[in-house]
């Protein structure tokens, strides 16, 4: 029989998944500062930009343009002079970006900046074809170079409008958006001056990484906290699959508060992602304080499942909670598993809404994740996910075979040397840190590596809570970068 705190760790995801990904999406989106109580500061106003629809193909749209969304702020620029601090924009609303990343504009108030959040094509509202975006072939469209390219333009035509050509351009970005930083000073040296890639796994999302270390990190992370917990969090899931094995379905309805009595195989594997993916997102977001950053998180996030007020729990009943449902918006009752996750080509997970299905058509074309959990190397399911299953599912889902080995050839793969002015920060904490850059590669291209660090939290604003480490990384980048200014300024 499974311990108490296997029964204890995988409950406890179901109150934070009903938090986070169980949220409507139009509200996971929302444009105010919730930790703070107040609108954000500095306020930034939201615009749209005129954006070529395809940037390498004269024919196929012409010069037709779609309204890019972007938010900027010139409260602490030096006009004509201060540097510009340019997001690169990732897979989602831009507003939830720009409120997370509060580094960005403290940085700005000490170095008298511009800053400008870009929104990547097709997410958030900068949808080039509205509603249709996601027919075939309009989201062919979707691409990598075809977000590079929008960002080079933008900053050009920006600069030249607010008179501030002789501005050095500074990138940043975290996770997906630090890899499009790191492509951006690659693609284009001449507009941006350096980057700052905060999380960004350019290595594992280009076919360079182990389908084996994600998941192998999102353990460790519980483990490293405590050790019993992976065996317990095994023993649950073990459990689990005991039951289905005997179509046992009603006892886990119950256990888990699903709406639905499961009823095949199909079922029990959607069971398996939905606790996977509230396991991996409660890593990645292991920070030390509540945030608000794609749903609502406590401080800590990964110690909670093992915390006192938890054990409560009888474990002979399999993990059902008694009487207590941890859910913040109170809306929920029970647990719709189709509704709540979707599979997809990212078995991180994709999200919900059209977010999802932009993410979606990324990870079938260019963006490798055929990451998978063993039971062996790591505390979950076996849920194999490999070359062919990815090709076998967007062949169906998007029409497309995926390219495999594309973004290593078309963005210089580990072969990175002759690059300049990037760092490439990561914390310990993040299961997707080391599909990253974890070593320094020359005095200019910089690993920064946050001992106490979840997912891009040097990005995040100035925090009591915060870490020593992450104070001592974002002085570090603070320096770096007023020293790629000057240089770029006086050569």
């Amino acid at each position: 029989m499974p311990s108490r705190q296997g029964f204890v760790c995988v409950i406890a995801l179901l109150s934070f998944y009903s938090e986070t990904q169980g949220l409507p999406h139009s509200r996971r989106f929302q444009v105010k500062n919730h930790e703070h109580g107040t609108d954000p500061k500095p306020k930034f106003t939201e615009k749209y930009f005129p954006q070529i629809l395809d940037h390498f193909n004269y024919n196929s749209m012409g010069n037709g343009t779609f309204d890019q969304r972007y938010l900027i702020t010139d409260e602490y620029w030096k006009r004509g002079y201060g540097p510009i601090f340019f997001y690169t924009g990732n897979e989602g609303d831009i507003w939830e970006f720009a409120l997370n990343s509060g580094f960005i504009t403290e940085l700005a108030a000490q170095q008298r900046a511009l800053v400008i959040f870009a929104e990547h094509r097709y997410y958030g509202k900068s949808l080039p074809f509205g509603e249709d975006s996601f027919n075939i072939p309009e989201v062919g469209l979707l691409t990598v170079e075809q977000a590079l390219a929008d960002y080079a333009i933008m900053i050009t035509e920006l600069k030249g409008q607010l008179g501030a050509s002789a501005c050095p351009v500074i990138v940043f970005g975290g996770s997906y958006g630090g890899m499009l930083s790191v492509y951006m000073r690659l693609r284009y040296p001449n507009i941006v001056a350096g980057a700052l890639a905060a999380s960004a796994p350019i290595l594992s999302t280009a076919g360079m990484g182990e389908p084996k270390q994600f998941f192998q990190d999102v353990t460790s992370d519980f483990e490293n906290y405590a050790p019993e917990c992976g065996d317990a969090v095994r023993g649950a899931f073990q459990r689990l699959q005991d039951l289905a094995r005997v179509e046992d379905y009603r006892r886990i309805q119950s256990a888990f508060s699903l709406c639905q009595t499961p009823s095949s195989d199909k079922d029990t594997r959607q069971l398996n992602g939905f606790l996977r993916n509230a396991f991996t997102l409660m890593a990645m977001l292991d920070y030390p304080y509540s945030t608000h950053f794609m749903g609502n998180m406590p401080a800590n996030p990964v110690k909670v499942p093992l915390s006192g007020r938890l054990l409560a729990f009888d474990p002979c009943c399999m993990i059902r909670p008694r009487g207590i449902v941890y859910n913040s918006t109170g809306d929920l009752t029970c647990f719709d598993l189709y509704t709540l996750y979707v599979e997809c080509a990212d078995p991180t997970g994709c999200g919900l809404g059209f977010n999802s299905l932009a993410w979606d058509y990324q990870a079938c074309t260019e963006i490798e994740m055929c990451f998978e959990s063993n039971n062996v190397t790591d505390m979950f399911p076996v849920m194999p996910f490999t070359v062919k299953s990815r090709e076998q599912y967007c062949s169906k889902r998007w029409g497309v075979i995926p390219r495999l080995g594309w973004l290593k050839t078309q963005f210089w793969g580990d072969a990175l040397s002759t690059a300049s002015n990037i760092i490439f920060s990561n914390g310990d904490l993040d299961p997707w840190a080391n599909g990253g850059v974890r070593k320094s590669l020359s005095s200019s291209l910089i690993a920064i590596n946050i001992s106490e660090g979840a997912h891009h939290l040097d990005l995040r604003g100035a925090n009591d809570a915060d870490p020593a480490s992450v104070i001592k990384a974002r002085k570090m980048e603070s320096d770096t970068i007023a020293q790629w200014v000057k240089m770029e300024r006086y050569g």
